[in-house]
C-alpha cells in the first residue's frame, strides 16, 4: 500500500514552502488548528508569508508564532481580537490586513477548492468590504463578487488518517479545516490517529485527493481562556 505519511513535517514544509507564498491553515481560535505544522512552518524561515486563516491565534500560541517571527506580510482573516502582536504590527503599518466575514471566507475556500473563481453574495454590501469590488443586483438586491481562495499551501488538522490522506475529524476541530484542505495545492495534514488500514469511507470527511502529507500530531491542545470555578469544599 503506498502512503502519504512522513515521520519529518519540518523537512517536508521546508522542501516546498518558499517565501511570498499563500498558505490556508485550519483552525478556530486554538481549536483545530495543525500546531506541529505551524511550527514547522515558523522553523522554515519563510517570509513574507499571506496567511488565509480565521483568525491569528494568541500571542505566542497558534499562529501568532509566525508574527512574532515577522513572518507574515498579509493576513486575510474574520477575527483577530485574541492577539496584541497582532494589532501592534496593523498599527505600525508592518501587517497588511483584509478583514472577511466569517461565512464568506468559509465559501471563498470552499469556492477555490471546488474550482469556483468567484462567486456573488450580499454579505458586505454597503460596508467597507465592498470597497474595490464589482456589484450587481439580483432580484432586486445588491451583491458584491468575492473571489474562491486557491493556497499553495494548506495546513490542517484531523483527528484520524489513513496512509492514503483520508481525514476525520472530531467535533469542533472540523471548523475551517476541511474547506482549508480542498483550497490548498499542496496539503499537509497532521492527525491524532494514523491507521494502518484505510478508513471506513462512509466516516471519510476530506477524501484523499485533497492531501498530500500526513504526519503524527504533537499532541498539544492549548485552549485560549481557560477559565474555572471556585472548587467548594464538600
Amino acid at each position: 500500500m503506498a502512503t502519504k505519511v512522513i515521520g519529518d513535517a519540518a523537512a517536508a514544509l521546508a522542501a516546498t514552502v518558499r517565501d511570498g507564498m499563500t498558505i490556508a491553515v485550519g483552525g478556530f481560535g486554538l481549536s483545530g488548528i495543525p500546531s506541529r505544522l505551524i511550527t514547522a512552518l515558523r522553523d522554515s524561515g519563510a517570509t513574507g508569508l499571506t496567511i488565509v486563516s480565521n483568525n491569528m491565534g494568541v500571542d505566542g500560541k497558534g499562529l501568532g508564532v509566525l508574527l512574532e517571527n515577522k513572518q507574515v506580510a498579509k493576513v486575510l482573516a474574520s477575527y483577530v481580537g485574541e492577539n496584541k502582536l497582532f494589532a501592534q504590527q496593523f498599527l505600525d503599518g508592518e501587517l497588511e490586513v483584509e478583514f472577511v466575514p466569517q461565512g464568506t471566507l468559509a465559501e471563498r475556500l470552499r469556492a477555490g477548492g471546488a474550482g469556483i473563481p468567484a462567486f456573488y453574495t450580499p454579505t458586505g454590501v454597503g460596508t467597507p468590504v465592498a470597497e474595490g469590488k464589482e456589484t450587481m443586483e439580483f432580484d432586486g438586491r445588491a451583491a458584491i463578487l468575492e473571489r474562491g481562495i486557491v493556497a499553495d499551501i494548506s495546513l490542517v488538522r484531523a483527528f484520524e488518517a489513513d496512509p492514503e490522506g483520508n481525514l476525520r475529524y472530531r467535533m469542533t476541530a472540523r471548523n475551517f479545516n476541511p474547506l482549508v484542505a480542498a483550497a490548498g495545492r499542496v496539503t499537509f495534514a497532521e492527525a491524532e490517529l494514523i491507521h494502518e488500514d484505510y478508513l471506513d469511507p462512509s466516516l471519510v470527511d476530506t477524501p484523499g485527493i485533497f492531501v498530500q502529507h500526513v504526519v503524527a500530531t504533537d499532541g498539544v491542545k492549548d485552549i485560549e481562556q481557560r477559565t474555572v470555578r471556585v472548587r467548594q469544599e464538600a
